[in-house]
């Protein structure tokens, strides 16, 4: 149980595993996410499973190394195992057929909107996928996301490939151009650098359209019961792991979760560099 079957480096420091979780192959639904345990000294860390294949019986991550366990979830090879893997978690996305759908991908985001625009495209909505990342180097499944959309935006903040700017900067342009886009017809989801998500709601709110965004906070247990994951939301405290991980855009109150989630970056950026392995 949970081999690692596969690793690849996608990107510096953005790597694929592909993990044999034959029940959670099974089940998996796009939006979901499980817990990782990579050993006996590795923390719970929530990752969004970007793809999976119910014959193989595999599941596949894709994630950023940014601290402790993720940097420890690295080192391990082809035929390790993970200590523990629970999931599928959270509430998948309900996938129907709205008309235009707008995914939006930062950073490695761009592996977990790549379920959400595969399978709304699936059931024969236009979706129209906007990625980006610092530069070329870091960009990831192009090919991929091309595959999975019907019209594919790059942008990159150094102009290294697709455009020179910020994802937010096309989905300006988009709404302000295309006339067949709106409240009535369409859906804009995204996911990245919580920042990125809170400049899309800006951009998105004068528009009224139903806008989605996959929040991953600090998580414990996973069952809504430690309350690790807290996230304000219209005013009201909700759990990432259980009431989540989608939430209306418009109504997370974004300054709250950046806080919170700095809570820990000194102790985070000691991990990186090894001072606590």
């Amino acid at each position: 149980m949970f081999e690692i079957k596969n690793k690849k480096e996608l990107a510096p420091q953005i790597v694929l595993l592909d993990i044999s979780a034959p029940l959670i192959a099974q089940k998996a639904k796009p939006g979901q996410f499980v817990v990782v345990i990579a050993t006996e000294k590795s923390e719970r860390i929530p990752l969004t499973i970007s793809d999976w294949d119910k014959i193989r019986g595999t599941i596949r991550l894709i994630f950023q190394v940014v601290g402790f366990s993720t940097k420890k979830l690295a080192t391990l090879s082809v035929g390790d195992k993970l200590l523990g893997l629970l999931g599928p978690l959270g509430n998948a996305h309900a996938l129907e057929k709205i008309g235009n759908i707008i995914c939006i991908g930062g950073g490695v985001g761009i592996a977990e909107i790549l379920p959400i625009a595969r399978g709304f495209k699936k059931i024969s909505n236009k979706v129209i996928s906007i990625i980006g990342s610092r530069n070329r180097e870091l960009l990831i499944l192009e090919c991929e996301l091309q595959e999975a959309s019907d019209e594919l935006f790059i942008t990159t903040d150094d102009g290294s490939a697709g455009r020179k700017g910020f994802v937010t900067d096309c989905l300006k342009e988009l709404l302000e151009t295309r006339k067949e886009i709106s409240k009535d017809n369409s859906l804009i989801y995204a996911v990245g650098p919580v920042k990125m998500m809170q400049k899309v709601a800006q951009v998105s709110r004068p528009t009224k359209i139903k806008t989605l965004v996959s929040l991953n906070p600090i998580m414990l247990d996973a069952t809504g019961m430690c309350g690790a994951c807290r996230v304000r939301v219209d005013g009201k405290v909700r759990f990432a792991c259980v009431d989540g991980p989608e939430f209306d855009a418009q109504k997370v109150d974004f300054e709250n979760l950046l806080m919170r989630l700095d809570q820990h970056k000194e102790l985070e950026h000691k991990c990186k560099l090894g001072d606590l392995l």
